[in-house]
């Protein structure tokens, strides 16, 4: 172990009782964002990737049970699993029997209609519960990059409060009794810093890549109710 590493060591035991509970709590920071960061990448990058191959084969398939079945191979896909909730859905709604999906006989006209109106509220619903579920944690990133580095900092303050409390009772301000005090107190500010920036980092990163898969669980799901509409409409003509 390095002599700087048994210096900070050192400082940190004599640190006060504030210092080292500001410093335990910016430690708890530091090990719920880094969780977060690798639970997110790996779910955001696993999600991307599978979204984009969904996206590839749902285009090459030739009618939407084939896409049906692919889609359930790819449960990590945001997008795959906002088509699986809305094929459900379209197969509930018998249009070509004049039914809706409480079995009341309806014209084909509104029977197409009820199917598509309800069609798009699941897949609403479906996008809402998928970028809950993308953002899910991620809050905790920007809340963590805020707050830690005024916690240091009222540990640092709070510690050079405390070394000018025992200078005006030992009397004597020679810099061989004010500054480890001051440099104890310091690493507070050093600390809340250094859980501040990753997060920081983290956070916007995350947020662009949520960004990119709304876009594309918005844009999806536009082209999907325009096929669709237009199979619905077959089914009503036929």
């Amino acid at each position: 172990m390095g002599t700087e590493t048994m210096e900070l060591l050192y400082m940190l035991s004599n640190a006060g009782p504030v210092v080292k509970l500001v410093l335990l709590l910016l430690l708890f920071f530091s090990i719920i964002s880094w969780a977060i960061v690798f639970i997110k990448f790996r779910y955001l990058r696993r999600a991307t990737r599978e979204s984009s191959d969904f996206t590839d084969v749902f285009w090459q398939c030739r009618t939407l049970a084939d896409a049906f079945s692919k889609a359930k191979a790819l449960r990590s896909s945001p997008v795959a699993r906002i088509f699986i909730t809305s094929y459900m859905e379209m197969a509930r709604s018998d249009v070509s029997a004049g039914k809706d999906k409480d079995g009341r006989t309806l014209k084909p006209q509104t029977s197409a209609f009820h199917a598509m109106e309800s069609i798009k509220r699941t897949l609403r619903r479906s996008i809402n519960v998928e970028v809950r579920r993308l953002t899910q944690m991620v809050p905790f990133l920007a809340t963590a990059g805020n707050t830690a580095p005024f916690i240091g900092l009222f540990g640092t303050v709070w510690g050079i409060m405390d070394t000018f409390q025992g200078i005006g009772v030992s009397g004597s301000a020679s810099l061989a009794v004010v500054a480890p005090g001051i440099s104890e107190a310091l690493v507070a500010t050093a600390a809340g810093l250094a859980v501040a920036i990753p997060s920081v980092v983290a956070y916007n990163y995350f947020t662009d890549r949520i960004r990119v898969l709304n876009s594309e669980l918005e844009s999806f799901s536009s082209d999907l109710l325009n096929i669709i509409e237009r199979d619905l409409q077959k089914q009503t003509e036929a």
